[in-house]
């Protein structure tokens, strides 16, 4: 499985590139926009084709999930620990994010699959992950309820490493959002993963 993340900020013809992924067999798009308001995030929505709204999840402005037919929710770390999930829990799908592979063993089935980070160092955060056990860690999983989705430096040079490792999936942010072609680089990603 992939999964991009969409870079925080706006990015030119960002939807077209999004549209072209999922045309291209893009699993799941996670849209992590924390500063954007509802009206800009009811924009961006509006332009990814809404075949492909099913495989959306908000991280932001979940409200707009029912008027768009989202019901995939992500939660961030600290609104996982003060429960803030709650009441998506039915009839939605709720994945986190975890930072060691501890507590990613003692989260409950009602999550889908936590991005685990981070992976290798960052691309889009520079320094972040330099000195990160994540890889070697994955062999104490043992949560057998919630896939494992792979985040931090992946790209089309080590995205196989991510699947060798164990893990169920790779989440692509920097190596997509800070190429000059990220259509190009996402289908590199894809490819290594066919062959």
């Amino acid at each position: 499985m992939i999964l991009v993340i969409t870079p925080e900020m706006i990015f030119p013809e960002e939807t077209d590139i999004i549209n072209e992924m999922f045309q291209e067999g893009l699993d799941l798009l996670h849209i992590r926009k924390p500063w954007i308001s509802r009206n800009e995030m009811i924009e961006l929505i509006s332009k990814i084709d809404e075949t492909f709204h099913s495989q959306l999840v908000l991280h932001t402005h979940y409200d707009l999930g029912k008027e768009y037919q989202i019901s995939r929710f992500h939660f961030r770390e600290i609104d996982r620990q003060e429960e803030m999930y709650k009441s998506f829990v039915k009839e939605n799908t709720i994945s986190t994010s975890v930072h060691d592979i501890t507590t990613y063993n003692t989260l409950d089935k009602e999550w889908e699959y936590a991005f685990i980070s981070p992976f290798f160092p960052s691309i889009s955060k520079k320094g972040y992950g330099l000195n990160s056990t994540i890889k070697e860690e994955i062999k104490h999983r043992n949560n057998p309820d919630v896939k494992l989705i792979a985040l931090g430096g992946i790209d089309q040079d080590n995205i196989h490493e991510v699947f060798e490792s164990g893990a169920d999936g790779a989440a692509l942010l920097g190596a997509v959002w800070e190429s000059e072609e990220p259509l190009k680089v996402f289908r590199k990603c894809r490819n290594v993963l066919m062959s």
